[in-house]
């Protein structure tokens, strides 16, 4: 974010002229949420009443249907999950559903991201057969796991599939799939997470077997909606657009967090987050929360983060939320260490190429942590603007990529067409438009590297490399209040694709200081103005750069810091220059 040299343009956003349907709104709101494509009273509808229904996603009769006898006949199931905080959610979602409408027999397998491949494969059919489970039910992964589901088939194993990455030319022949991106499947949003599309077919089960006259005094109708905190969790976490359906999704799971309603391990890692529950947002869920989760599968099994979405007291879940803890702070020590090195491959790349930087980069470092090239890639991405693949040792001469990509060039069909044009060069692939991930082998990474940057600059020709900072306007020092920053955080959820308010102003540095070493603590006036702003960035590259700093131009958000049951306002800075 501050790394020097690295300048970026502020520019206003672009606000839709037809004034919209928002009657009696501060002017200052109406305006943030025209440019965000929201112009009705309608759109800012949060109501679970305004769910589309969950039988418009294909295949749910199917899907329904064999979850009926299974339940009828107290199946054993067993739920494989995918790895990361997506997965991890909707594992204890499932779990925590199937019972409460009357399963007996559920269990869970996850794949520790160092032993196995992504998904379910032959080798994860080997260990689930130990359970002896008569289904495997996917979450957040399966769409493309031809191979597993056939040797599930081969041992008599039934497989229903939930999943919401994008699938490829060819299904697995599973009894059944639910995933809104199928060819036209009728769901509106095509951009839920996996935690909320096995929340829409517990919804659908649970809509049938009320036809069925299932429920008695003995086997109570459940209120499904007690999940919701695990959907805004995995929704926020998996950085998938908020759209409309995500937006009312993510909204019921906080308000019921905010009542008290919230489950025993997301309130364990609320209160290891050092967050009040009473107020959490959206973005305590991806900023907090969520990297707690990951760092799980990170950093070592993630069983051990759906354990503690599990627990069902919060002495439990404390006690599991302290190892998250320090497995994020592994993470982040790791971390810090691999962008160092990310770094000097960065210079040894434009020092062989005259200075050219490719347009798609590709990085790798034998001794590279598994679990945290994802995290790098975004990094990097971030910073040079332009889709980035980081890589790590996967054993038996193969390495393993995880990719992140800017808007505008959508990673998974790029490495789709690398397929095609050479179908034996990436072993396995996929993702979304944004992220993605693929194994190649290490011997093959040099020319991999030169057709990943052919590839992405065949699709930059109509995109804008400029690095941009889009902010809604300025404020006056009476907008500048805790009941403006209430009102914006109250207005909307904000997010991927529904950005939260930046805005952007002049000032005065009355102080600056650096804390924790690397976040840097301000002190700032608008120029001839009387209010004292207190303002926060973190995670700033050469800190001592800003010292001394008296005038800077900066892009912020409005936060509110709670302490010992006081609230302030604090500036959040999301970019500054300084002015001499």
């Amino acid at each position: 974010m501050y790394s020097q040299g690295v300048k970026k343009t502020i520019i206003a956003r672009q606000v839709a002229k037809n004034s919209g349907n928002l009657d009696n709104m501060h002017p200052i709101l109406e305006r943030i949420l025209l440019s965000r494509g929201l112009s009705s009273a309608d759109d800012l509808d949060r109501s679970l009443a305004k769910l589309p229904s969950p039988w418009l996603l294909s295949n749910m009769e199917a899907m329904v249907s064999h979850l009926i006898t299974a339940l009828q006949q107290q199946q054993r199931i067993t739920i494989l999950a995918d790895f990361d905080a997506d997965g991890a959610t909707s594992c204890a979602l499932a779990i925590k559903g199937l019972q409460l409408l009357g399963f007996l027999n559920v269990a869970f397998v996850v794949p520790n991201r160092f032993e196995y491949a992504y998904g379910l494969t032959p080798e994860i059919v080997e260990l689930v057969k130990q359970q002896q489970p008569d289904i495997i039910l996917t979450v957040d992964n399966g769409i493309s796991s031809i191979e597993g589901v056939e040797a599930a088939n081969a041992l008599g194993i039934k497989v229903l599939i939930t999943d919401h990455h994008l699938p490829g030319q060819h299904l697995p022949a599973a009894e059944a799939i639910v995933n809104p991106n199928l060819v036209g499947d009728q769901f509106p949003s095509k951009v839920i997470a996996g935690v909320a599309t096995v929340f829409y077919v517990l919804l659908a089960l649970r809509s049938r077997l009320r036809e069925l006259n299932w429920f008695t005094p003995t086997q109570s109708e459940p209120n499904l909606a007690v999940l919701l905190d695990y959907v805004a969790l995995g929704t926020i976490a998996d950085v998938v657009p908020l759209d409309r359906v995500n937006r009312i999704l993510v909204h019921q799971g906080l308000m019921r967090i905010r009542a008290g309603f919230g489950h025993s391990g997301i309130n364990a890692l609320i209160d290891i987050s050092g967050k009040s529950q009473h107020s959490i947002q959206a973005t305590d869920l991806g900023f907090a929360l969520g990297p707690r989760l990951n760092a799980a599968g990170r950093m070592d099994d993630m069983s051990l983060g759906i354990h503690c979405l599990l627990a069902d007291d919060l002495v439990a879940a404390k006690a599991i939320a302290v190892k998250l803890d320090a497995l994020n702070n592994d993470r982040k020590e790791v971390e810090g260490q691999m962008k160092q090195e990310a770094q000097a491959l960065l210079s040894e790349i434009k020092s062989l190429n005259s200075q050219y930087l490719p347009a798609g980069v590709c990085l790798y470092d034998a001794n590279w942590h598994q679990g945290v090239i994802g995290i790098l890639a975004s990094r990097m991405k971030d910073q040079l603007h332009r889709p980035v693949i980081a890589f790590a040792s996967a054993g038996k001469d193969l390495i393993k990529g995880s990719a992140r990509s800017i808007p505008g060039v959508h990673i998974r069909d790029v490495l789709a067409d690398i397929a095609i044009a050479h179908p034996k060069l990436l072993r396995m692939f996929g993702g979304h438009a944004m992220a993605a991930g693929l194994t190649i082998a290490m011997h093959d990474y040099p020319a991999f590297a030169l057709l990943f940057d052919t590839m992405v600059n065949k699709r930059l020709a109509h995109v804008d490399l400029e690095q941009k900072i889009l902010v809604d306007g300025e404020l006056s020092e009476q907008e500048m209040t805790i009941e403006f920053a209430d009102l914006l955080q109250n207005a909307c959820v904000w997010g991927q694709g529904c950005p939260e308010p930046v805005f952007s102003d002049k000032f005065e540095v009355v102080q600056v200081r650096i804390v924790g070493q690397r976040h840097l603590k301000l002190l700032l006036r608008k120029p001839n103005g009387h209010l004292m702003i207190d303002a926060i960035a973190f995670f700033v590259d050469k800190p001592e750069h800003w010292l001394g700093m008296r005038l800077c131009s900066a892009a912020y958000t409005m936060g509110i810091n709670e302490f010992r049951g006081n609230r302030t306002l604090q500036f959040m800075v999301q970019y500054m220059e300084k002015i001499t």
